[in-house]
């Protein structure tokens, strides 16, 4: 399966960073991609934490999910939205729009909605220069959620979804393997002092641990908020290969996912089966 991890430096305009998503999601459609994959909040990095209120969506409305739905649709392409700000329902006690869920969502080919994941694990980091705490505006979620892509290639993929800090957490894509999960997908926005530090180990780690393949899109590069992201968009095959990686700046990762292989790391090296805890 060919499949693009899609790497941009999101501004604090909403309407520049659709057009640049709907630029990079035809490249990655010319170049006779599955699934494109676009990285955490791909629609805005706001100048304040509270910014991304302004954009968020109720599930099922709105312009970011119909820019997602129309161009799966119009690019026959697997998409998966990164993140976006969603809108907490009345009857959870928060409805006053004062927070939302960092939301990954999966559009098939024909438009619809196929998966929804809330990021569980929220981003919380001082080292007396960067300070971020994400449960200031972000509600967490509670589940992990995987679906099914039945690829070109004849091979059914589960896929598992993640957001960002939730890498640091193994158990998640563990329970992702117990599923049948053979690729995991990793949309972020890692800081430069984090992603330097641990951003490729972790992924080959998740790699490696589980024998399946990770595709992580990021964003990388500086933004008009002064943040400065890590970026390195990378695949990984399930023996911790890096197949193809970007270190800053927009553009396309491109891989061939081959199912063989994964079939052929898991039976020469059985270890998701000699569990024993």
């Amino acid at each position: 399966m060919r499949v693009a991890a899609i790497q941009m430096v999101s501004t604090t305009q909403l309407d520049t960073n659709l057009d640049r998503a709907h630029a990079l999601l035809t490249q990655a459609a010319n170049a006779d991609v599955e699934l494109a994959v676009l990285p955490e909040y791909f629609g805005l990095m706001g100048q304040r934490d509270t910014d991304k209120l302004a954009i968020q969506e109720s599930l099922g409305l709105g312009r970011i999910q119909q820019f997602l739905a129309d161009h799966a649709r119009a690019l026959s392409l697997w998409i998966v939205g990164g993140t976006l700000p969603l809108s907490l329902p009345q009857d959870q006690g928060h409805g006053d729009g004062q927070r939302v869920t960092n939301t990954c969502l999966v559009y098939s080919p024909q438009g619809e909605c196929v998966a929804r994941y809330d990021k569980i694990h929220l981003f919380r980091f001082d080292n007396g220069h960067e300070r971020f705490d994400e449960s200031r505006v972000l509600q967490a979620g509670q589940q992990p959620v995987s679906f099914e892509l039945p690829s070109r290639d004849g091979h059914r993929w589960r896929l598992g979804l993640s957001v960002c800090y939730d890498l640091r957490f193994p158990e998640l894509y563990r329970a992702y393997a117990q599923a049948g999960a053979d690729l995991l997908l990793v949309p972020s926005a890692f800081t430069f002092t984090t992603g330097q530090a641990h951003w490729e180990v972790l992924l080959r780690a998740r790699a490696i641990e589980n024998l399946a393949f990770v595709m992580a899109a990021a964003q990388g590069g500086v933004h008009k908020n002064g943040r400065q992201t890590w970026g390195h968009s990378m695949a990984v095959d399930p023996w911790g290969r890096v197949l193809a990686s970007q270190a800053q700046g927009e553009g396309l990762v491109l891989s061939e996912l081959d199912a063989a292989l994964l079939t052929q790391c898991r039976q020469q090296l059985p270890a998701l089966a000699h569990r024993a805890l």
